[in-house]
Protein backbone atom coordinates (compact mmCIF):
# COMPACT_ATOMS: atom_id res chain seq x y z
CA UNK A 1 0.00 0.00 0.00
CA UNK A 2 2.86 2.38 -0.86
CA UNK A 3 4.94 3.54 -3.80
CA UNK A 4 8.17 2.18 -5.22
CA UNK A 5 11.39 2.92 -3.36
CA UNK A 6 9.83 3.42 0.08
CA UNK A 7 10.26 1.29 3.17
CA UNK A 8 7.18 -0.84 2.53
CA UNK A 9 8.21 -1.50 -1.06
CA UNK A 10 11.74 -2.47 -0.04
CA UNK A 11 10.34 -4.73 2.67
CA UNK A 12 7.95 -6.47 0.27
CA UNK A 13 10.65 -7.12 -2.30
CA UNK A 14 13.12 -8.37 0.30
CA UNK A 15 10.53 -10.79 1.67
CA UNK A 16 9.81 -11.95 -1.87
CA UNK A 17 13.53 -12.58 -2.38
CA UNK A 18 13.86 -14.48 0.92
CA UNK A 19 10.89 -16.72 0.08
CA UNK A 20 12.36 -17.51 -3.32
CA UNK A 21 15.95 -17.94 -2.09
CA UNK A 22 14.97 -20.32 0.72
CA UNK A 23 12.24 -22.03 -1.34
CA UNK A 24 9.64 -21.35 1.35
CA UNK A 25 6.54 -21.32 -0.89
CA UNK A 26 5.41 -23.31 -3.92
CA UNK A 27 3.99 -20.22 -5.64
CA UNK A 28 5.80 -16.90 -6.23
CA UNK A 29 4.97 -13.72 -4.36
CA UNK A 30 4.30 -10.87 -6.81
CA UNK A 31 4.68 -7.34 -5.31
CA UNK A 32 2.19 -4.85 -6.73
CA UNK A 33 2.42 -1.17 -5.72
CA UNK A 34 -0.95 0.44 -5.02
CA UNK A 35 -0.19 3.77 -3.38
CA UNK A 36 -3.16 5.89 -4.46
CA UNK A 37 -5.19 7.72 -1.83
CA UNK A 38 -2.66 7.12 0.97
CA UNK A 39 -3.17 3.38 0.61
CA UNK A 40 -6.92 3.54 -0.12
CA UNK A 41 -6.34 1.90 -3.50
CA UNK A 42 -4.64 -1.07 -1.86
CA UNK A 43 -7.20 -1.35 0.93
CA UNK A 44 -10.09 -1.43 -1.54
CA UNK A 45 -8.29 -3.92 -3.78
CA UNK A 46 -7.69 -6.28 -0.85
CA UNK A 47 -11.17 -5.74 0.57
CA UNK A 48 -12.77 -6.75 -2.74
CA UNK A 49 -10.26 -9.46 -3.70
CA UNK A 50 -11.84 -12.28 -5.68
CA UNK A 51 -9.27 -14.73 -4.29
CA UNK A 52 -8.70 -13.76 -0.63
CA UNK A 53 -6.67 -16.90 0.10
CA UNK A 54 -4.01 -15.65 -2.33
CA UNK A 55 -4.11 -11.90 -1.55
CA UNK A 56 -1.83 -10.42 1.10
CA UNK A 57 -0.84 -6.82 1.76
CA UNK A 58 2.14 -5.07 3.33
CA UNK A 59 0.71 -2.41 5.64
CA UNK A 60 1.80 0.82 7.28
CA UNK A 61 -0.04 2.93 9.85
CA UNK A 62 -2.20 4.18 6.99
CA UNK A 63 -3.89 0.82 7.57
CA UNK A 64 -5.55 2.68 10.48
CA UNK A 65 -5.57 6.31 9.36
CA UNK A 66 -6.92 6.00 5.81
CA UNK A 67 -10.16 4.18 6.80
CA UNK A 68 -10.63 6.71 9.62
CA UNK A 69 -10.20 9.64 7.23
CA UNK A 70 -12.21 8.06 4.43
CA UNK A 71 -15.18 6.27 6.02
CA UNK A 72 -16.85 6.13 2.61
CA UNK A 73 -14.41 3.39 1.66
CA UNK A 74 -16.35 1.03 3.92
CA UNK A 75 -13.13 -0.54 5.20
CA UNK A 76 -13.09 -2.27 8.60
CA UNK A 77 -9.45 -3.13 9.27
CA UNK A 78 -10.44 -5.65 11.92
CA UNK A 79 -11.83 -7.90 9.15
CA UNK A 80 -8.35 -8.39 7.65
CA UNK A 81 -6.49 -11.58 8.48
CA UNK A 82 -3.69 -11.11 11.07
CA UNK A 83 -0.81 -12.77 9.24
CA UNK A 84 2.18 -11.17 10.94
CA UNK A 85 3.85 -8.01 12.20
CA UNK A 86 7.40 -8.13 10.90
CA UNK A 87 8.68 -5.03 12.70
CA UNK A 88 7.99 -1.51 13.84
CA UNK A 89 9.81 1.11 11.80
CA UNK A 90 11.30 4.31 13.14
CA UNK A 91 11.42 7.94 12.05
CA UNK A 92 14.10 10.62 12.04
CA UNK A 93 14.00 14.29 11.10
CA UNK A 94 16.25 14.93 8.09
CA UNK A 95 17.67 18.01 6.34
CA UNK A 96 20.20 18.48 3.55
CA UNK A 97 23.80 18.97 4.63
CA UNK A 98 23.99 22.26 2.72
CA UNK A 99 21.30 23.75 4.96
CA UNK A 100 24.02 24.20 7.55
CA UNK A 101 21.65 22.87 10.19
CA UNK A 102 23.24 20.30 12.49
CA UNK A 103 20.98 20.34 15.57
CA UNK A 104 17.27 20.20 16.33
CA UNK A 105 17.50 23.63 17.97
CA UNK A 106 18.94 25.15 14.80
CA UNK A 107 16.16 23.49 12.82
CA UNK A 108 13.49 25.05 15.05
CA UNK A 109 14.99 28.52 14.64
CA UNK A 110 15.19 28.26 10.85
CA UNK A 111 11.80 26.58 10.34
CA UNK A 112 10.08 29.12 12.59
CA UNK A 113 11.72 32.02 10.74
CA UNK A 114 10.70 30.63 7.33
CA UNK A 115 7.10 29.90 8.37
CA UNK A 116 5.11 28.30 5.54
CA UNK A 117 8.12 28.80 3.31
CA UNK A 118 9.72 25.81 5.02
CA UNK A 119 8.57 22.69 3.17
CA UNK A 120 8.39 19.21 4.70
CA UNK A 121 7.81 16.28 2.37
CA UNK A 122 6.19 13.01 3.41
CA UNK A 123 4.38 9.91 2.23
CA UNK A 124 0.66 10.59 1.88
CA UNK A 125 -1.85 13.03 3.30
CA UNK A 126 -2.72 12.65 7.00
CA UNK A 127 -0.26 9.77 7.06
CA UNK A 128 2.51 8.90 9.50
CA UNK A 129 4.77 11.63 8.12
CA UNK A 130 1.92 14.14 8.19
CA UNK A 131 1.12 13.23 11.81
CA UNK A 132 4.72 13.91 12.88
CA UNK A 133 4.79 17.17 10.91
CA UNK A 134 1.54 18.29 12.56
CA UNK A 135 3.03 17.50 15.95
CA UNK A 136 6.15 19.55 15.27
CA UNK A 137 4.06 22.45 14.00
CA UNK A 138 1.75 22.38 17.01
CA UNK A 139 4.28 21.67 19.73
CA UNK A 140 6.94 24.14 18.61
CA UNK A 141 4.91 26.96 17.07
CA UNK A 142 5.94 26.19 13.49
CA UNK A 143 3.88 26.57 10.32
CA UNK A 144 5.76 24.28 7.94
CA UNK A 145 4.06 23.42 4.67
CA UNK A 146 3.55 19.68 4.19
CA UNK A 147 3.65 18.16 0.69
CA UNK A 148 2.42 14.55 0.31
CA UNK A 149 4.25 12.11 -1.98
CA UNK A 150 3.30 8.59 -3.07
CA UNK A 151 6.38 7.00 -1.51
CA UNK A 152 9.17 7.66 0.95
CA UNK A 153 11.86 6.95 -1.62
CA UNK A 154 10.77 9.95 -3.68
CA UNK A 155 10.69 12.11 -0.54
CA UNK A 156 14.26 11.22 0.41
CA UNK A 157 15.41 11.81 -3.16
CA UNK A 158 13.93 15.30 -3.16
CA UNK A 159 15.53 16.19 0.18
CA UNK A 160 18.85 14.98 -1.20
CA UNK A 161 18.17 16.99 -4.37
CA UNK A 162 17.25 20.11 -2.38
CA UNK A 163 13.67 20.15 -3.68
CA UNK A 164 12.45 19.83 -0.09
CA UNK A 165 13.77 21.40 3.10
CA UNK A 166 13.17 18.42 5.37
CA UNK A 167 11.56 15.04 5.83
CA UNK A 168 10.86 12.46 8.52
CA UNK A 169 11.96 9.49 6.43
CA UNK A 170 12.44 6.02 7.89
CA UNK A 171 16.11 4.96 8.09
CA UNK A 172 15.73 2.48 5.21
CA UNK A 173 14.49 5.24 2.90
CA UNK A 174 17.22 7.79 3.62
CA UNK A 175 20.17 5.57 4.46
CA UNK A 176 21.83 5.78 1.05
CA UNK A 177 21.70 9.57 1.07
CA UNK A 178 22.93 9.62 4.68
CA UNK A 179 25.88 7.42 3.79
CA UNK A 180 26.73 9.67 0.83
CA UNK A 181 26.66 12.66 3.17
CA UNK A 182 23.74 14.44 1.50
CA UNK A 183 21.18 14.05 4.29
CA UNK A 184 21.71 14.85 7.97
CA UNK A 185 19.55 13.33 10.76
CA UNK A 186 18.71 15.76 13.56
CA UNK A 187 16.46 13.88 15.97
CA UNK A 188 14.81 10.46 16.32
CA UNK A 189 11.15 9.98 17.32
CA UNK A 190 11.94 6.90 19.41
CA UNK A 191 12.19 6.02 23.08
CA UNK A 192 15.93 5.41 22.87
CA UNK A 193 18.70 6.36 20.48
CA UNK A 194 18.94 4.13 17.43
CA UNK A 195 22.04 1.90 17.28
CA UNK A 196 22.54 2.92 13.65
CA UNK A 197 22.59 6.60 14.65
CA UNK A 198 24.15 6.68 18.14
CA UNK A 199 24.96 10.40 17.94
CA UNK A 200 21.42 11.46 17.02
CA UNK A 201 19.37 12.45 20.10
CA UNK A 202 15.74 11.51 20.58
CA UNK A 203 12.97 14.06 20.81
CA UNK A 204 12.46 12.81 24.36
CA UNK A 205 15.96 14.01 25.17
CA UNK A 206 14.81 17.43 24.03
CA UNK A 207 12.05 17.45 26.62
CA UNK A 208 9.15 15.97 24.63
CA UNK A 209 7.17 12.83 25.44
CA UNK A 210 6.24 12.34 21.78
CA UNK A 211 7.37 9.07 20.19
CA UNK A 212 6.06 7.44 17.04
CA UNK A 213 6.55 4.05 15.40
CA UNK A 214 5.08 2.51 12.24
CA UNK A 215 3.97 -1.07 11.85
CA UNK A 216 5.49 -3.18 9.10
CA UNK A 217 2.87 -5.91 8.94
CA UNK A 218 1.53 -8.43 6.48
CA UNK A 219 -2.25 -8.85 6.45
CA UNK A 220 -4.54 -11.16 4.56
CA UNK A 221 -7.58 -10.06 2.60
CA UNK A 222 -10.95 -10.14 4.40
CA UNK A 223 -12.51 -13.54 3.90
CA UNK A 224 -9.20 -15.39 3.97
CA UNK A 225 -9.71 -18.89 5.32
CA UNK A 226 -8.28 -19.98 8.66
CA UNK A 227 -6.15 -22.54 6.80
CA UNK A 228 -4.63 -19.86 4.53
CA UNK A 229 -4.08 -17.47 7.45
CA UNK A 230 -2.19 -20.19 9.32
CA UNK A 231 -0.16 -20.97 6.19
CA UNK A 232 0.93 -17.35 5.73
CA UNK A 233 1.64 -16.83 9.42
CA UNK A 234 3.93 -19.85 9.30
CA UNK A 235 5.53 -18.61 6.07
CA UNK A 236 6.30 -15.15 7.44
CA UNK A 237 7.51 -16.58 10.75
CA UNK A 238 10.14 -18.37 8.67
CA UNK A 239 10.91 -15.14 6.79
CA UNK A 240 11.22 -13.25 10.09
CA UNK A 241 13.60 -15.84 11.53
CA UNK A 242 15.79 -15.89 8.42
CA UNK A 243 19.31 -14.49 8.63
CA UNK A 244 18.56 -12.12 5.76
CA UNK A 245 15.56 -10.57 7.52
CA UNK A 246 17.34 -10.25 10.85
CA UNK A 247 20.29 -8.56 9.14
CA UNK A 248 17.96 -6.18 7.31
CA UNK A 249 16.06 -5.46 10.51
CA UNK A 250 19.27 -4.55 12.29
CA UNK A 251 20.76 -2.48 9.46
CA UNK A 252 17.57 -0.46 8.94
CA UNK A 253 16.91 0.22 12.65
CA UNK A 254 13.69 -1.78 12.65
CA UNK A 255 12.31 -2.63 16.10
CA UNK A 256 9.88 -5.14 17.61
CA UNK A 257 9.29 -8.88 17.59
CA UNK A 258 7.12 -11.02 15.32
CA UNK A 259 3.43 -10.90 16.19
CA UNK A 260 0.44 -12.75 14.70
CA UNK A 261 -3.02 -14.07 15.45
CA UNK A 262 -4.98 -12.71 18.42
CA UNK A 263 -1.91 -10.84 19.68
CA UNK A 264 -1.72 -8.90 16.41
CA UNK A 265 -5.47 -8.20 16.47
CA UNK A 266 -5.12 -6.75 19.98
CA UNK A 267 -2.21 -4.61 18.76
CA UNK A 268 -4.36 -3.31 15.86
CA UNK A 269 -7.15 -2.39 18.28
CA UNK A 270 -4.82 -0.31 20.42
CA UNK A 271 -3.15 1.37 17.43
CA UNK A 272 -6.45 2.16 15.68
CA UNK A 273 -7.80 3.85 18.82
CA UNK A 274 -4.53 5.75 19.27
CA UNK A 275 -4.60 7.04 15.70
CA UNK A 276 -8.22 8.08 16.03
CA UNK A 277 -7.20 10.26 18.99
CA UNK A 278 -4.23 11.68 17.05
CA UNK A 279 -6.30 12.50 13.96
CA UNK A 280 -9.05 14.14 16.01
CA UNK A 281 -6.49 16.24 17.89
CA UNK A 282 -4.99 17.46 14.60
CA UNK A 283 -8.39 18.24 13.12
CA UNK A 284 -7.99 15.66 10.34
CA UNK A 285 -11.24 13.97 11.42
CA UNK A 286 -14.11 14.99 13.71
Amino acid sequence: MAGKGGGADKMARLMQAIVEKDNLANRPLIPNNKSGGSGAEALVAANTASDPDHTIMVTLNSFYTTPLRQPGLGIDVMTFAPVGRMAEDTFLLWVHKDSGITTFEEFLVKAKADGSGWVMGGTGKDSEDNIITDHLNGAYGLSMKYIPYKGGGAVAKDVAGKQLHSSVNNPSEALGFYESGDMVPLVAFTNDRLPLFPDVPTLKEKGSEFTYYMQRSVVGAPGMSAEATAYYSDLFTKVYNSADWQTYKSKKSLMGDFMSGSELVAYWNVQRDLHEVILKASGAIK
